[in-house]
């Protein structure tokens, strides 16, 4: 039995062209039926048209989004994303106005990569990418930094200062609702970085976990816990996985690992951890009894985990690069005896299942419930929702 692509009946020309080309080089529309994803991408059940930069969902299912804004001056071209917040019955409001929002003297161009909601759902971290021009010659110089604003709008100001923390990345939130946590990049270019706290009343409060640096970390939510991979700043040992008591500055290591090459991600109850340990095995390990692991060939990508943790749903691309979307089965977590090298922890090969009739996307979520998928499509790049299909 064979079907057709709903794709080449759709309303957006971005997904009938699409689907042309993808049918014509995979022959996508002669899949098996028992493998075609019951998604009608014709009805979306939220649209946004817009140039849409980055989202994220709150944890009660709003969305904060940017879109693209450029704009002439008299001597640069600029982008700067403008903010808005969608609600959950559909209205949304802009909550910034890039073209307004301005930092001294020097001309200087921005987009947002990502969000942060605190667990209120009432404040939120923009991480911000920043361009400036920094003498009369016009030499520039990149940097990360982060916004911070609340779901009116209102540029929060931690001890009065700036609304922005400048060099911070992948910052967010403890439970207080009140103190951030943030990376701070120590070894160049990306490679390692320290955490520094900052609170909305007080200000600066400074370095946490003094003197030592990380790849990564991924926060778990609804905690002060983090999970994260250290290694030491002269990069002579391997990396180490370790929980991280944010508010007590302490720590527990929990394995060491032959590799780490990004993507760290804990699961939705914070039972597992999964990251690439090289670009093509994803590892995945139990946080309860860490020599419980799993290895799986996949290849590298951006991930994120289904709601009952049995699979990943897999874009085969990195951040911000169009990929199609593919779930990916896990396979059972093993014990390995403290005697058995890593090395020896065997590989699977699942066949991946593809999702949304092999169409490319940039950007994807699953919602906070599980319930939706988020998609940002290619080209003018809108936010469709979707409800997030079972097996």
């Amino acid at each position: 039995m064979t079907w057709t692509c709903p794709c080449s009946r759709s309303r957006f020309r971005w997904l009938r062209r699409l689907c042309s080309l993808v049918c014509a080089v995979a022959g996508c529309c002669s899949l098996p039926a028992s493998r075609a994803q019951n998604i009608n991408l014709d009805k979306p059940l939220q649209s946004i048209d817009d140039d849409i930069t980055g989202f994220a969902y709150a944890p009660d299912g709003r969305i904060v989004y940017s879109a693209r804004r450029l704009f002439k001056t008299k001597l640069y071209d600029l982008q700067r994303d403008d903010i808005w917040l969608q609600e959950g019955n559909g209205k949304r409001h802009r909550l910034l106005a890039g073209e307004k929002f301005i930092r001294g003297n020097a001309p200087f161009t921005y987009t947002v990569g990502s969000y942060r909601w605190s667990p209120n759902a009432r404040l939120i971290l923009a991480q911000l990418f920043t361009t400036s021009v920094v003498d009369d010659a016009g030499k520039t110089e990149d940097a990360f930094m982060t916004l911070v604003l609340d779901d009116n709008g209102k540029e929060i100001r931690p001890g009065g200062l700036d609304s922005v923390i400048k060099d911070s990345s992948n910052a967010s939130w403890l439970q207080d609702n009140s103190t951030i946590i943030y990376l701070t990049e120590v070894v160049k270019p990306h490679i390692l970085f320290s955490f520094k706290y900052m609170n909305i009343s007080t200000g600066p409060v400074g370095p946490a976990f003094d003197g030592r640096t990380f790849l990564d970390v991924d926060y778990i939510p609804r905690t002060n816990l983090a999970i994260a991979v250290e290694r030491d700043r002269n990069l002579s040992g391997p990396p180490r996985l370790q929980r991280l008591d944010l508010l007590a500055q302490d720590n527990k290591e929990l394995a060491t690992l032959d590799g780490y090459e990004g993507g760290i991600s804990v699961s939705p109850t914070a039972k597992m951890v999964a990251y690439y340990i090289d670009k093509e095995v994803l590892e995945v390990r139990d946080l309860t009894a860490p020599n419980r692991v799993a290895r799986v060939r996949i290849g590298l990508g951006s991930f994120q985990w289904s709601p009952d943790e049995t699979r990943i749903l897999l874009k085969r691309a990195m951040e911000k690069k169009s990929g199609d979307l593919v779930w990916v089965d896990l396979p059972p977590l093993a014990t390995m005896p403290s005697a058995v090298a890593n090395q020896n922890i065997p590989v699977s090969q699942p066949i991946p299942t593809p999702i949304l009739h092999s169409l490319a996307f940039r950007d994807f979520a699953i919602s906070p419930d599980g319930r939706f998928l988020a998609l940002v499509a290619p080209g003018k790049r809108n936010l469709l929702v979707f409800p997030l299909p079972s097996r």
